[in-house]
């Protein structure tokens, strides 16, 4: 049996900078395990596996697995496939059937193999409880307790389809001396797939947040790019905005890792509550291929 794939990175105009995405085609006859063992094979922090979609209207139907687990949602993945879709089908809007559900995406060309995509939030951040004790925290990520903290943003877990634990930290240069304390992670992180997302705010050109996310759960340590923390972090972001308006944020990502990532964020508030949001970037086509697999 032989499926095409590509690879992708993903929040980045730059080849080989960013988040690396493997997408595979026609995966409709693959079973979970089948899908499981290829993403494990291609030891990325994602791959898609794209379908035929439900609706003739939509552009295809999305399974998205770490090298350990299915996600029902994910951002790097969404944009990664509704650029790779829109080049090779000459769409604009690209909707996407995901396990959380349908995700629209308005993609635009920028070169050959390259474009950049923006997509609504399919689930509206919300925040799920506390975080554990500041020190419990400081512990787990080799920091002090006064390292962590920024501005009045406060520890909690927020969740836009996939938990993460928000964590500000006081500056870039607590962000970049962070080194994981893996004994005891799952205990001190015990919700979802254990992950954290490390912000800060900085003072750089274009971009207005640094940030990490680091978890012992998906098969990996840390992430270049993570979409859907950023979708989280969104209803953080959310709390300390004036309760009228429309606000735009880019964070970068994955500089610590030699993989540097740029994340947009944008999202109104009406009478006090988030309205909408939405997470885009841009992504570049690397490689293509065949696997052949075993009949």
């Amino acid at each position: 049996m032989k499926l095409r794939y590509s690879v992708l990175d993903v929040f980045t105009d730059t080849p080989m900078t960013g988040n690396q995405l493997a997408v595979v085609r026609k995966a409709d006859n693959l079973s979970d395990e089948l899908m499981q063992s290829i993403a494990r094979e291609f030891n990325l922090s994602e791959t898609v596996f794209v379908r035929q979609p439900r609706l003739d209207y939509h552009a295809a139907s999305l399974r998205i697995f770490t090298p350990t687990t299915e996600l029902p949602f994910a951002g790097h993945p969404t944009i990664g496939t509704a650029v790779l879709l829109g080049l090779e089908m000459r769409l604009s809007g690209v909707r996407l059937e995901e396990k959380i559900g349908v995700v629209t995406c308005v993609m635009e060309k920028t070169g050959r193999r390259s474009g950049t995509a923006h997509f609504s939030m399919p689930q509206m951040p919300e925040r799920l409880g506390e975080a554990p004790p500041v020190a419990d925290i400081a512990a787990a990520l080799g920091l002090t307790v006064e390292d962590i903290g920024c501005d009045d943003y406060e520890p909690a877990l927020w969740s836009a389809g996939v938990p993460f634990y928000m964590v500000p930290v006081r500056g870039a240069d607590v962000l970049a001396r962070v080194k994981m304390e893996r004994r005891g992670w799952p205990e001190v992180f015990p919700a979802g797939h254990h992950s954290v997302f490390l912000f800060t705010k900085v003072n750089e050109p274009g971009v207005s947040f640094g940030a990490r996310m680091m978890t012992t759960a998906l098969g990996f340590g840390e992430d270049p790019a993570t979409g859907s923390a950023a979708a989280a972090f969104i209803g953080l972001l959310s709390e300390h905005e004036p309760d009228e308006g429309s606000f735009d944020y880019t964070l970068r990502q994955g500089y610590e890792m030699g993989r540097p990532s740029k994340i947009s964020m944008r999202f109104t508030k009406r009478g006090g509550k988030l309205e909408r949001g939405g997470i885009g970037g841009d992504a570049v086509l690397l490689v293509e291929g065949e696997l052949d697999l075993p009949g």
